[in-house]
Formats: structure tokens, C-alpha cells, sequence
């Protein structure tokens, strides 16, 4: 049996830093666990934008419930 991973509390408007790659989040309302990787593009300006690439986890989301 696995051990059931904790998932931080945040609250609205608050800043959190996080990992690139392979952060885990849970949605207080639904419960689904998402892991979200970022990254930092130039665009065609030469300006850094922030793009945020999501996927379901369902083994992690079935664990939580």
C-alpha cells in the first residue's frame, strides 16, 4: 500500500514558488491532482513569457479522493 502524498495549502492571491518540471497540485474543489510544468520562451519580440503545460494525474487524483 502506498503512502498517501500531502499536498500544501495555499490561499488565494498568494505567491508560491515552484518546481519547472513535475509540480503536483490539488484542486480544493474537485480534488483532482494535475501535475504542471513551466517554462520561460522569448516571444517574437525578445521578451520572456511564462508558458504552463497541464495533465491530469488519475493515479495521484484516485489516491487523494
Amino acid at each position: 500500500m502506498s503512502k498517501r502524498r500531502e499536498y500544501p495549502q495555499w490561499y488565494d492571491g498568494e505567491w508560491v514558488r515552484v518546481p519547472m518540471r513535475g509540480f503536483r497540485e490539488q484542486c480544493c474543489d474537485c480534488g483532482l491532482v494535475h501535475v504542471i510544468n513551466y517554462r520561460i520562451k522569448k516571444d517574437k519580440r525578445g521578451r520572456n513569457k511564462i508558458e504552463v503545460q497541464a495533465f491530469r494525474d488519475g493515479k495521484a487524483t484516485g489516491g487523494a479522493r
